[in-house]
């Protein structure tokens, strides 16, 4: 039977998680509610504040009809850009660790340790000493502000996550099981796909939800590498605070804002529960 008794401990820890989950919900409140509110609304006001009438327009003009780079679509095509980068780098740099992983942690061969070292160097190596580097590879083969560029900036990059994620997760699994398999004549490729894939779907779940997170709200290579209409939505977002300097319109910079980083709360409250399941088997395993 649960005990119903009176716990300071317990009453504690309820108190400080909620004060950091509304130190953490507070920006995001402010933002969805002047998205509601209309730019005379905030400016006679301050910037927080609840919006007198809702102010759905808001949102319209920031998806289709604001001028962002002199072009006024809004961010729609930003929005495609973004979906058009993040969804294939995703999916590759997804695949490509879970290969990798499976290489390093199931199969011995020569220089596989030191292998997995230098890949996993990747996660400590700051964004900006990689930028001269890139600059010069998107350059030689043609790819500079072209979104197939971010896309192979973003599979690579993303490789060290990945390939560390998978091989944690693939470490645990019983090297007898590749060994029989391997008895019966199957070979690398063939272990994979019927062995390895199928006991995947948790840390699978987990690379893709980090990588896309990670990819869509990525800024610093977009402002870079891209140029204009090729910019994903992150870096649009900064055009439009530009172009809206001189006369701020908040409401449609915060319901902009809020379209953006829809697709990334869509994807943690569809698979958070799944995200954090994965991270504990690979953790416990």
């Amino acid at each position: 039977m649960r005990d119903q008794s009176f716990a300071p401990g317990r009453a504690l820890i309820y108190l400080v998680v909620s004060l950091l989950a509304a130190a953490w919900l507070a920006p995001l409140v402010v933002v969805i509610l002047n998205s509601l509110r209309t730019n005379e609304e905030i400016a006679q006001g301050s910037m927080i504040g609840w919006p007198q009438h809702l102010a759905w327009s808001n949102y319209a003009i920031a998806w289709s009809g604001f001028c962002v780079a002199e072009t006024c679509n809004g961010i729609r095509p930003y929005m495609l850009n973004s979906a058009l980068v993040t969804i294939p780098a995703t999916i590759l740099s997804t695949l490509l660790g879970a290969v990798a992983g499976y290489a390093v942690s199931l199969w011995r061969f020569r220089g596989d340790n030191w292998i997995y070292g230098i890949v996993t160097l990747g996660l400590f190596l700051p964004q900006q000493m990689r930028l001269l580097p890139w600059t010069i590879v998107l350059r030689d083969i043609g790819l500079i502000n072209s979104l197939t560029g971010l896309v192979l900036i973003h599979t690579i990059q993303g490789l060290s996550f990945t390939v560390l994620f998978c091989r944690n997760y693939y470490v645990a699994i019983p090297h007898e099981l590749i060994r029989a398999a391997r008895i019966d004549g199957a070979g690398f490729f063939r272990i994979f796909w019927r062995i390895i894939l199928p006991l995947s779907p948790p840390i699978l779940i987990v690379t893709v939800i980090w990588q896309f997170t990670h990819i869509w709200n990525e800024f610093l290579y977009g402002v870079t590498f891209t140029t204009g209409q090729q910019q994903p939505v992150t870096a649009a977002l900064i055009a439009l605070s530009a172009a809206v300097a001189d006369i701020p319109k908040h409401g449609v910079q915060s319901a902009a804002v809020i379209i953006a980083a829809l697709p990334t709360l869509l994807v943690y409250l569809l698979g958070g529960r799944y995200f954090v399941r994965g991270l504990t088997a690979g953790a416990v395993k």
